[in-house]
């Protein structure tokens, strides 16, 4: 067992004096990637969300190429980049879209500007820098040759930001990992992600009145967490219920709502609409949710209508693919990487298989989607290390 472990720990450190080594190669592509606009925009031939994410895209499976790595490019909708030969692969999807850049920059956000050991720029912690860092966790592996019982994919997406569209085409195409993480949240790995329901209350505009005492009582004017609607449901583990991201419907000339749907004999025309995003625990069922809702909205006249519902997301702590990863964690940080919960929503919602795991780490918040988005070389280093480590032992499961 003690040359087992020895074993073992010779090879970490193989792996991750690979990323030492190549930590101004890891910076630089890192930085070109950043230096793309790729917010979604308007669908061309062979761009489905836009030319800038297809331009981001088009650079990641270029540079997985120059790597070495076998590539394919799924129309655009994602692409990935892969390692070993089998059909059950593990993987780390990340993403190369980024939100709209907005202001209080103090430098372009699209320049890959580096001062004092960080990089600024829009999408360079979310989610430009850690796919790549995965990246080059899987080229360590490769540049040792080592053997795998499972090929590896680092899978680029490029509709995160904005409804999964990309990930629901990859699925059908391809099938799900066996195992697997996005690094697009937080450490240590996140064995249960919360669940996520956009909920919507639907009126007519001839019963404005009601409409709005009925949006102001349960969601403008009351708590974010359901109270008044009976369900301020909390978890131990996951905490309260949230509502939040709400948005109204009500349009000049008539239109509510996205898309402007229809609802029984409602015509769009005559519609009102109001959407609340809810972030729920686990232990409970959309069902539970949307029952006392329902009954609130039909006693006033209104009708309620889920949207979107993604169920929460539970491994248990112990199995081997969280205990990798925690393992991972552990050994390059010495830190405590006892298995957490997030209140976040990744495409671990809707990829089966896989946790959010990194690339922030504890008491790194509000980077993301902010100006001045950052994340410093060291942390990107680090990145780098931990997924070298977890994705072989991930691929050896």
């Amino acid at each position: 067992m003690d040359e087992l472990n020895q074993v073992d720990r010779k090879l970490d450190r193989m792996l991750l004096d690979y990323i030492d080594r190549n930590r101004d190669r890891l910076i630089e592509h890192v930085r070109q990637m950043v230096r793309i606009d790729s917010v979604e925009r308007e669908a061309l031939d062979g761009a489905p969300f836009g030319p800038g994410v297809k331009k981001a895209l088009e650079l990641a499976l270029s540079i997985s190429r120059e790597m070495g790595f076998e590539t394919v490019n799924l129309d655009g909708y994602m692409g990935y980049a892969s390692y070993g030969r089998g059909e059950d692969y593990v993987c780390a999807m990340g993403h190369v879209d980024v939100v709209p850049a907005g202001e209080g920059w103090r430098e372009p956000p699209f320049s890959g500007y580096m001062k004092d050991g960080v990089i600024y720029g829009r999408g360079v912690l979310d989610n430009k820098g850690p796919i790549m860092a995965c990246l080059y966790g899987l080229a360590a592996v490769r540049a040792l040759c080592l053997p795998l019982r499972h090929p590896v994919r680092i899978i680029f997406g490029c509709d995160e930001e904005t409804g999964f569209k990309d990930l629901d085409y990859y699925l059908s195409k391809e099938k799900p990992p066996v195992y697997g993480f996005t690094p697009d949240c937080k450490y240590p790995v996140v064995y249960s992600e919360r669940g996520r329901a956009v909920v919507r209350i639907i009126g007519t505009r001839e019963c404005l009145g009601t409409f709005f005492d009925f949006v102001n009582k349960y969601f403008i004017g009351a708590g974010n967490t359901g109270d008044r609607l009976g369900i301020d449901y909390y978890h131990e583990e996951y905490g309260m219920m949230e509502m939040r991201g709400y948005r109204l419907g009500l349009e000049p000339g008539g239109k509510a709502g996205r898309g402007n749907v229809s609802h029984g004999n409602i015509g769009a025309e005559n519609m009102v609409s109001f959407d609340a995003t809810l972030s729920y625990p686990g232990g409970i069922t959309i069902l539970e949710i949307m029952k006392p809702i329902t009954e609130k909205a039909e006693s006033c006249g209104l009708r309620a209508e889920l949207v979107r519902n993604y169920d929460p997301v539970v491994f248990a702590k112990d199995t081997p693919m969280i205990k990798a990863m925690q393992d991972s964690y552990q050994r390059v940080t010495g830190m405590d990487g006892t298995p957490v919960t997030t209140t976040g929503g990744t495409y671990a919602k809707a990829m089966p298989g896989i946790v959010p795991f990194g690339p922030s780490f504890p008491g790194q918040k509000g980077i993301s989607h902010n100006p001045n988005e950052w994340m410093t070389v060291e942390d990107l280093v680090t990145n780098a290390k931990i997924y070298a480590l977890a994705l072989y032992r991930l691929a050896q499961l």
